[in-house]
């Protein structure tokens, strides 16, 4: 196989966040880390090889963004997703895709207004509404979106696309009704599409950037009716897991917004970027890269498959949801979250996200991307506990 992702990585000492900053349990082997959702993989060879021939050159100052990098992801969009014509005039570079929707609920708000969002909820949504001294309401994934919209201080919804942490794959039908819903009560549309790589193969699903339905939308519209206003937030760090270097895009294609954004990406100090983040996008939207994502989306879902057989074996209890798209796998255990994942940090040193970081303590968050040996191990460790 030309890329192996079963190759056990140790990343205790290299003040990796996922697993540094664990509590020091001991006795219980090294510490299995399924919680905060970057990967236990090495990122793409091509990305590797673009880096280390730009740290050669040895002077890491400030960074100009070439052209090179909107075109290698207009290109991507393009080619992958079927997202044609985006302009280059569009992108606001910033460091991350959290600080992005920050500033874009700045922009597009004011203190005392709501953000809607899909509960459960990706936690960092609810510090970047809080932030920003918004309200936050909330709606079932798969509830409609219309009378909450209809209140006249939601001016914005949070839309996560792949959906985290559930893994819902939202259909053309789903999209275009709250594109819909949003157009017809002049709510502002974050789309974070941050995990759209990420798609199970076996399904028969695929990403839809809510930009095409936006352009849609829009498009059969009278004049004289005001069009769907959004931006889309997007990056290759948790793709080719390299969130490490600080990168993201704003694609937004209203001129009069895109200012307010940018005034807000500068109010905030998060217009500049990291020279090993450019680098890496450019290196990342390749043929070679998306030939490396595509074995990886195997493997995980691969990994998905084994996660859910065991859990039906060994945990009849709990419900995993169908993983149509991230690589979090949301389970309902039907009990209380917070407690049990207390006791498997404790007692077998495996670390997963309780579901009341996302607004919902039933639930668990299984971050799959990891070696299956280390799944494997994980799972065989909260099992034995049991007993």
């Amino acid at each position: 196989m030309k890329y192996s992702f079963d190759k056990i990585i140790n990343r205790i000492g290299t003040d990796s966040y996922k697993y540094d900053t664990l509590p020091k349990e001991g006795g219980k082997g090294q510490p299995i880390a399924l919680w905060v959702a970057d990967m236990d993989f090495e990122t793409a060879p091509c990305v590797m090889q673009a880096l280390r021939k730009r740290m050669e050159h040895g002077c890491f100052g400030y960074t100009a963004v070439p052209d090179s990098f909107y075109q290698a992801t207009i290109d991507w969009f393009a080619r992958r997703h079927g997202w044609k014509g985006i302009k280059k005039e569009w992108f606001i570079y910033t460091s991350g895709v959290v600080p992005a929707i920050s500033a874009i609920i700045k922009a597009m708000t004011t203190a005392g207004d709501s953000v809607l969002l899909h509960n459960p909820a990706y936690n960092c949504f609810f510090s970047s509404i809080r932030n920003n001294e918004c309200k936050t309401e909330r709606v079932g994934v798969f509830d409609d979106i219309e009378e909450k919209c209809s209140n006249p201080n939601v001016k914005v919804l949070l839309l996560c696309n792949p959906h985290n942490p559930t893994g819902h794959v939202w259909t053309e039908a789903e999209l275009t009704r709250i594109a819909e819903v949003c157009q017809q009560h002049d709510v502002f549309v974050i789309a974070d599409e941050i995990h759209c790589e990420f798609i199970n193969p076996n399904i028969g699903k695929r990403y839809i950037p809510f930009a095409t339905i936006a352009e849609k939308v829009n498009a059969n519209l009278n004049l004289n009716v005001n069009p769907l206003r959004y931006a889309v937030c997007v990056s290759p760090s948790k793709a080719f897991n390299i969130a490490g270097l600080q990168i993201a895009n704003i694609i937004c294609p209203d001129d009069s917004i895109r200012r307010r954004i940018d005034r807000a990406i500068n109010i905030n100090e998060v217009c500049d970027v990291n020279p090993f983040g450019v680098i890496a996008l450019q290196a990342a939207y390749t043929e070679e890269g998306e030939e490396w994502l595509t074995t990886l989306n195997e493997y995980i879902y691969a990994n998905y498959d084994y996660a859910v057989a065991y859990i039906k074996e060994h945990f009849p209890q709990w419900k995993p949801y169908p993983l149509e798209g991230t690589y979090l796998l949301w389970v309902d255990t039907g009990e209380d979250a917070d407690a049990l994942c207390q006791r498997f940090q404790q007692e077998c040193n495996v670390f997963i996200s309780p579901g009341s970081m996302y607004g919902d303590n039933r639930h668990i968050r299984i971050n799959l991307a990891t070696q299956r040996a280390r799944l494997a191990e994980s799972f065989e460790r909260i099992y034995s506990i049991g007993k």
